[in-house]
């Protein structure tokens, strides 16, 4: 085979190969933000030695935001999500329905000296899927409570009763321990409050993106 007619099939197997469309990254997924409105609340289930209690702050609603965002790029449901935000409560408006209680216990979360219980949402072991009326998932969070802080797993449930609306509904045991509380007594210790703790959050959001 001519030199000429060689050189001139290698140029054009090379420039073949040149222009051949490579496959395309997917681009990264945009993050969901979610806006926390009316109808939130946070409760709070205890025992003592003679009767079980419940304390909530009720109705909450504040300009908080939630964002959501797939990790990595082109992630599926299943990849993880980090989340950004935080919710800020005011400890003073706990709510036991019992005067006595609900003296207790804000005097108990030093409400004077650390006014806010703060709730850092860092994950989601995935994004909810919004095909399902039901779905459970696990998440960290970053609890902050009388000054101190403790990271822990939430199980969540959500459901979404539309694409704009998403209610998320969390819970976990912790202990006035946990936080270096030491759980309310009185009547010179006739009455006892157990170190556990149940906590539960709800969540009303509206996407805004």
């Amino acid at each position: 085979m001519p030199v000429k007619k060689t050189i001139f099939i290698l140029l054009s197997l090379a420039s073949g190969i040149c222009f051949i469309p490579g496959q395309i990254s997917p681009a990264p997924p945009s993050p969901e933000k979610w806006v926390i409105v009316k109808g939130s609340d946070l409760q709070v289930d205890g025992a003592t030695n003679i009767s079980r209690f419940s304390c909530e702050i009720a109705d909450y609603c504040g300009p908080d935001t939630i964002v959501l965002n797939n990790n990595g790029i082109g992630a599926g449901r299943d990849q993880g999500v980090t989340v950004t935000g935080t919710i800020g409560l005011d400890v003073s408006g706990f709510d036991c329905h019992n005067a006595m209680m609900t003296s207790e216990l804000r005097k108990t979360l030093k409400a004077a000296i650390f006014p806010r219980l703060y709730i850092h949402f860092l994950s989601l072991s995935r994004m909810p899927d919004p095909g399902l009326r039901k779905d459970s998932l696990k998440g960290l969070v970053e609890i902050e409570l009388a000054g101190v802080t403790r990271r822990m797993e939430i199980n969540y449930t959500v459901s979404a009763p539309d694409r704009k609306l998403i209610l998320l509904t969390g819970n976990q045991q912790i202990k006035f321990s946990d936080f270096r509380l030491v759980a309310p007594r009185k009547l010179g210790g006739m009455i006892r409050t157990s170190d556990k703790l149940e906590i539960g959050f709800h969540l009303d959001m509206k996407a805004i993106n």
